[in-house]
């Protein structure tokens, strides 16, 4: 008779351990290993190596024209790369209420249309998705609602119905029978995931996987979920704002670059197609501490608006804080303004905040916040029609960066007259733009500050 054997599976990273730890040896969190029994007789049973596989040479494979569903969303589709792929796994995750269920149940209307949909839901009933169908006008006739939570009758009513295109709400609420911990487990999400994926690509059929996320915003689980499944899509946005925005992590059928961008309202999630008109639209005018940035998502230029604050402290040590913006990279450009321009913020509380919950990581918004620092603290605002962007580096130089025409274009585009470049990508733009804009390129922090001057 085979034995069972017990081991301890920390709930954050997936580390395995046959002892139990008060503090996870991978992770390093407290209280976070939890008790899993497996059965020996199952691994023997499921020993990939007990069989022999064919192999096929490169030559011998025939390349299949790579096909695509589109999902009627066009900011769904961009971050996808066109549109869902078929046989793929998709893992969207993101915080509690920000909207994974809602834009999946929305895309069912369109896929609806031609495609037998099917709408596996382990968290609610089925009446309780009929009353957020009706609230999003969902009222497609070839969308299927099945709550259920076991793997293996859901697997089995896939092969049986066979669906177009099977939506799994969500993975934490799965059970495989023959493992014996609980939903939710390390080894069950992973467990579960493995037979989604094997059933996807046995059959042919997308699946779209929701998965939860823990208390330090990463997918709730083992870090090898991420690794299983073809795509992995974050929804991310502030509960106080209306925006959302939908990131590709991990795209093995396209960029990860890219980002959709959505307004939650009272019907649903309703795509953006102009999200720098939306970033900067409110923008107040001749006000000092403001300025507007231009960074890619992809192919796509945003414009963003900075907003920085400087004032005297009342503590002994300043404050720093910024939101939408890498706290390091702020102290960094902090020190230098000091060093390297002769503004002072050591007796100074300083504040940034990106407008609109985005968050700005390219290091082309360093020039863009840096100006809006100073335009705080000289008290001096930034003109309305003005752009600015570019790398600060550690000696003050403005460094080049990519896709600068893109930019120049797409602040033409919105009514701005003005753009500060680096020095080295001038020589780059065509002349139509530089008639169309007044570009002035900088070497230094000190050649945009002086530009400000003069306007």
């Amino acid at each position: 008779m085979a034995k069972n054997k017990t081991i301890y599976v920390c709930s954050d990273c997936g580390y395995e351990s046959p002892k139990w730890y008060g503090k996870c040896p991978g992770c390093g969190e407290w209280n976070t290993m939890n008790e899993e029994i497996i059965s020996s007789s199952k691994a023997e049973k499921s020993n990939p190596f007990s069989d022999v596989s064919t192999i096929m040479s490169l030559n011998q494979i025939t390349e299949d024209v790579e096909k695509r569903i589109s999902t009627g969303n066009k900011e769904f589709d961009r971050v996808l790369g066109g549109g869902i792929v078929l046989g793929s796994l998709v893992l969207i995750s993101g915080d509690p209420g920000i909207g994974k269920s809602t834009i999946l149940l929305q895309i069912c209307q369109h896929l609806g249309n031609s495609m037998k949909v099917l709408y596996v839901s382990g968290e609610e009933s089925a009446n309780q998705i009929k009353m957020r169908a009706n609230r999003l006008n969902v009222t497609t006739d070839n969308l299927f609602i099945l709550p259920q939570t076991n793997v293996t009758a859901i697997v089995s009513t896939i092969k049986a119905e066979k669906p177009d295109i099977v939506i799994i709400d969500s993975i934490q609420t799965m059970v495989y029978d023959e493992i014996s911990s609980s939903a939710g487990s390390v080894t069950q999400v992973r467990e579960c995931t493995n037979i989604f994926m094997h059933t996807a690509k046995g059959l042919g059929i997308p699946i779209i996987v929701v998965g939860h996320v823990n208390k330090d915003g990463a997918i709730a689980g083992p870090k090898v979920l991420e690794h299983i499944v073809d795509t992995v899509l974050y929804f991310e946005g502030e509960k106080n704002y209306s925006y959302r925005i939908l990131r590709g992590v991990k795209n093995r059928f396209g960029s990860t670059n890219e980002i959709g961008v959505f307004e939650m309202t009272s019907e649903g999630l309703k795509e953006v197609l102009n999200p720098s008109l939306m970033m900067i639209s409110g923008r107040p005018k001749n006000t000092a501490g403001t300025c507007v940035a231009c960074v890619m998502e992809g192919t796509r230029p945003i414009l963003a608006e900075v907003q920085g604050l400087v004032c005297a402290t009342g503590f002994g040590t300043p404050r720093r804080m910024s939101t939408g913006f890498d706290y390091n990279r702020m102290s960094m450009l902090l020190a230098v303004l000091e060093k390297r321009a002769g503004y002072f913020f050591n007796n100074m509380d300083a504040y940034i905040n990106v407008v609109g919950g985005l968050r700005l990581d390219e290091p082309a918004a360093d020039l863009t916040v840096a100006l809006a620092l100073v335009s705080s603290l000289k008290d001096k605002a930034v003109g309305d029609k003005i752009l600015a962007f570019g790398e600060v580096g550690l000696a003050g130089e403005i460094r080049a960066v990519s896709n600068c025409e893109q930019r120049i274009a797409e602040a033409h585009r919105l009514g701005f007259e003005k753009c500060i470049i680096p020095f080295h990508n001038y020589k780059s733009i065509s002349k139509e733009l530089k008639v169309n804009m007044d570009i002035i390129p900088v070497r230094t922090v000190r050649d945009a500050f002086s530009a400000l001057v003069e306007e």
